[in-house]
């Protein structure tokens, strides 16, 4: 029972024994605790703060990184507008440049068949004036055997010329 109601001695040297190990810690140990507290404190003051920053940053990083996206979306549909465009130019080019030489091989071909075409009636014209002469070879044989047609056809020719 002494323990529960502890003698006036005892209560004297527990003080005694308590205020010295308070009095070696508030010396020593004290100020070492305290400032590792303070520390602790500030570290951990330091460690939200930079948490902040970098919050702040990466929600600065994101806008930047969206706007540089939105860019990237709106060149990249100028790319495809310009190349469009020039699709489109090159096409209605060569759509020209076809029908230029189209219509360059038809007046050529025109060129040609008629070139060909006037040889041909040459040719024919050349074919009718050697039957014609043949012809009119073989009648004047025939016709002009005695002097009196032979005149007769002198003075036809003569006729026919001053009248032309």
């Amino acid at each position: 029972m002494e323990l529960v109601t502890p003698d006036i001695g005892l209560i004297f040297w527990m003080t005694l024994s308590f205020l010295i190990v308070l009095a070696i810690l508030k010396k020593f140990a004290w100020k070492p605790i305290l400032k590792g507290l303070k520390d602790r404190e500030d570290s951990i003051r330091e460690s939200l703060s930079s948490a902040e920053k970098a919050r702040e940053e990466m929600s600065k990083l994101k806008s930047d990184n969206e706007q540089l996206l939105a860019e990237a979306r709106l060149e990249r549909d100028q790319i495809l507008k310009e190349a469009l465009a020039t699709a489109n130019s090159i096409k209605e080019e060569a759509k020209a440049d076809a029908s230029k030489i189209s219509g360059k091989m038809i007046e050529d071909a025109r060129v040609v068949i008629n070139s060909e075409k006037q040889a041909a009636l040459t040719e024919m014209r050349e074919q009718v004036s050697q039957l014609s002469l043949e012809i009119a070879e073989k009648l004047l044989r025939t016709n002009l055997s005695n002097d009196e047609s032979q005149r007769k056809l002198v003075d036809q020719f003569i006729n026919d010329i001053k009248v032309n």
